[in-house]
């Protein structure tokens, strides 16, 4: 399906392009958009694939991914029936989604990648989508947000008076489209047309990522000893005091003289706003400390952790330059569509319609931009802000879309090209039904809660 979308994004550019007389803007853009792949998008992602690569090394050989996805094994085991609920996809997949749900970006993108790479070692068709990819990729472009901290960024930069008013709206939006999301991938899975069509051009079941050596063993590391409990529990000690820092300064600084039954005045009794105090709080602490807790629990596990991190920190160049070339066409071929005013041509055609049923048109281009190109969105989001007002509800509808959704077409290039595959099956009709459904959910969302 990949090859006809892609195939007709591009013929259809050209024309539109050709008969509108952009093709000079055009031809600019897609160079222009083929460097940026390569070295704004690629090589920057190579050190961060580096870091969350390495802490993932790290947490397997302390036994963390393991133990992770055990004690999620229930749900996860329904989500992914085809893969062993021992396996370390299970927790790949587990720190992805919750990357995702913390907002963490940066953080998400190598964990999925390190978790599809994991999901390519019991893939039987090496350059077929397996069933559990696919649903792994719904889970994905449809992540519950707890936090969908880049909205409220941009909402509050432009004077948005209440911008964490988009984050219920938003958990309700992103919680509906991942349920329908992972329900598409299951039926279309059994449709003729999405069944599986092995390769024969494929040779075995890791052909498509042969040099990427991901450890798969059941590992044992060393129990913690009496003094290691000890310091991890100091360690967590000071990173609950730096959580309740954030979230009530106040109190913390008045703490020392809060003695006796004076402790009932303090200002830390439980809130809406307090809940989203800790949201944020969470959501700015948790990256410092996986990248300290981790390393210091492998350590007192007896993992070598200079050693491991390198090791895992290693597969990150390899990985980056397997997607350059999906990257490349497929971002070129949405700069094409961009920069021949298909967007806007389709926004002026369907805005009665839109308005007969309720959809505010001025949310088309974004809705229609948001699967294909991140930056576009965020661009055309910027500018509905600055249009209509940060307090408006179109702009927080907008919001609510921008973090609801997910870029889907960068997310298909990114990780099947990561490994290798060519067929990917419903995966495209998953995402887009995924990033339809949180659309309407968020604008319904919007409209009965704000």
């Amino acid at each position: 399906m990949l090859n006809v979308i892609w195939l007709a994004i591009v013929l259809t550019a050209v024309l539109v392009g050709g008969f509108s007389g952009r093709l000079e803007q055009m031809t600019e853009g897609a160079f222009a958009t083929a460097a940026d792949a390569v070295m704004k998008i690629a090589l920057p992602l190579v050190g961060l694939m580096a870091i969350w690569l390495g802490i993932m090394r790290l947490a397997e050989r302390a036994g963390f991914v393991q133990l992770l996805a055990r004690a999620l094994r229930p749900v996860m085991r329904r989500l992914f029936p085809d893969v062993p609920a021992e396996h370390p996809a299970m927790g790949a997949m587990v720190m992805n989604m919750s990357a995702n749900m913390l907002g963490l970006g940066n953080a998400a993108t190598p964990l999925g990648l390190r978790a599809m790479a994991l999901l390519q070692k019991l893939n039987p068709h090496p350059t077929v989508a397996s069933n559990a990819m696919v649903t792994f990729l719904a889970v994905n472009t449809a992540s519950l947000q707890l936090i969908p901290t880049t909205a409220i960024s941009i909402l509050a930069v432009q004077g948005g008076k209440s911008p964490s008013n988009i984050v219920i709206p938003a958990m309700l939006a992103t919680a509906i489209a991942m349920t329908c999301g992972v329900t598409a991938a299951r039926l279309l899975s059994r449709l003729r047309i999405f069944r599986v069509q092995p390769d024969p051009a494929a040779a075995g079941p890791t052909s498509a990522a042969p040099d990427v050596e991901i450890a798969v063993e059941k590992l044992e590391p060393r129990p913690f000893t009496a003094a290691g409990r000890w310091m991890l529990a100091i360690f967590l000690l000071a990173f609950v005091w730096m959580l309740f820092a954030l979230v009530w300064p106040a109190s913390a600084d008045a703490l020392p003289a809060m003695l006796g039954a004076k402790w009932r005045h303090a200002v830390f009794w439980p809130d809406i706003g307090t809940g989203l105090r800790m949201l944020r709080a969470l959501s700015m602490l948790a990256v410092p400390f996986l990248l300290a807790f981790i390393p210091l629990a492998a350590s007192l596990r007896g993992v070598k952790v200079y050693e491991q991190f390198c090791e895992g920190a290693k597969e990150a160049f390899g990985t980056a330059q397997r997607i350059i070339p999906f990257l490349v066409a497929m971002l070129v071929a949405i700069r094409l569509l961009r920069d021949a005013g298909v967007v806007q041509a389709v926004t002026g055609m369907l805005r009665s319609p839109l308005e007969f049923i309720g959809f505010p048109p001025d949310l088309l281009s974004l809705a229609a931009m948001r699967p294909l190109s991140g930056s576009a969105s965020q661009g055309i989001f910027v500018d509905l802000v600055k249009t209509h007002g940060a307090d408006s509800m179109i702009a927080r509808m907008a919001a609510t879309i921008y973090g609801s959704t997910e870029t889907t077409f960068y997310v298909l290039a990114v990780y099947f090209g990561s490994i290798g595959i060519r067929q990917t099956r419903h995966a495209v009709a998953v995402g887009l039904t995924a990033d339809l459904i949180a659309t309407a959910a968020a604008i319904a969302a919007c409209r009965l809660l704000l």
